[in-house]
């Protein structure tokens, strides 16, 4: 392994995963750590069947905690696993189990940038080129005695674009939600984060000043604004919370063998939206609330409060979601 390490210093190359599913070693031939996805790129150097690799990405901070192990200061304590992504919300790098050692690099709001060197077969990697000097560098783990210089894992790739980072090419029309009603026009050269993709939208971010006067907060323990578009693009995401979104009823119905993600014979809503947005949701309601929406009218506008079951269901692809408060809306 030092061997390796000292080789990394002189070969640094960029390295494409080829093979989904590709593991992720502590040591040559060692153990056994996570699951890559393909296309993840990883930095390392290469000598006879391995790569040592350094793995980087993002992960929310809700999923890690404080550690003091090998060097690392930070582990996975989401069971069973958590996603690693390219970016927040960006791409899948790799899937981390629970007890996972990192080593964290910064924070952005929800989201920690976190690091771990390990190795990867060969045979799982196509390689990218040599990189620019002075990027990460694969070696010994940092711990307390390790005092030997390294380049700072956060510096930018000058070679390499953020892919949570972009800019309008043009006046640019924001929406509500994909398809739906103008919000308004972002100047060009505003710049944004890209914060998820759904097909050809992509939802982004920008920062800029209003009244304090003039908002209020949001719900306690509750989400909002999140589109079903975004459930779909990440199903995993979102399972678990709470939401509260405006939707429109359509009606009752009963799930059969054409929604496996509801059990039989449970009542839910078919609903459209989350309003603005024109696709379906389906709304599983407990017993007690059959009543309060069988008196809705076809199409009534009403408010709930959800928590998400599925955030993409098979066949169809709509959310489903489980009634936890309702509200009419005038």
């Amino acid at each position: 392994m030092v061997s390796l390490a000292a080789s990394a210093a002189v070969a640094q190359q960029r390295w494409r995963v080829a093979n989904d599913g590709a593991w992720f070693y502590q040591t040559a031939d060692g153990k056994r750590l996570a699951r890559l996805a393909r296309g993840a790129i990883l930095l390392g150097a290469a000598k006879d069947d391995w790569v040592a690799v350094t793995m980087e990405g993002w992960i929310f901070a809700s999923s890690v905690g404080p550690a003091d192990r090998d060097g690392y200061n930070l582990t996975v304590t989401r069971a069973p696993e958590e996603n690693l992504r390219s970016a927040p919300a960006g791409g899948l790098v790799a899937k981390l189990t629970q007890g996972f050692l990192l080593s964290r690099v910064d924070t952005n709001g929800t989201w920690v940038r976190v690091t771990r060197q390990g190795f990867v077969s060969r045979d799982d990697l196509d390689s990218l080129g040599a990189t620019a000097q002075g990027g990460l560098t694969p070696g010994p783990r940092p711990g307390v005695n390790d005092t030997t210089p390294r380049a700072n894992p956060a510096a930018p790739d000058s070679t390499a674009t953020d892919p949570v980072r972009a800019l309008p090419t043009r006046r640019t029309t924001v929406y509500r939600a994909p398809d739906g009603p103008a919000l308004g026009a972002l100047a060009p050269e505003t710049p944004l984060r890209i914060l998820s993709r759904s097909g050809e939208w992509s939802r982004v971010q920008f920062e800029g000043w209003v009244k304090s006067a003039d908002l209020r907060p949001a719900p306690a323990g509750v989400l909002v604004g999140v589109s079903a578009a975004e459930l779909r693009a990440d199903p995993q995401r979102y399972v678990g919370q709470v939401l509260k979104w405006t939707v429109q009823y359509v009606a009752i119905e009963t799930a059969d063998d054409l929604r496996p993600d509801i059990a039989d014979g449970t009542t839910y809503v078919l609903a459209r939206g989350p309003l603005p947005e024109r696709g379906f949701v389906y709304i599983v309601i407990p017993e007690g609330r059959k009543a309060d929406i069988a008196k809705l009218p076809p199409l009534a506008t009403i408010g709930v409060t959800v928590r998400v079951r599925v955030g993409r269901s098979r066949y169809i692809g709509n959310p489903v979601v489980e009634l936890l408060a309702l509200e009419a809306q005038p």
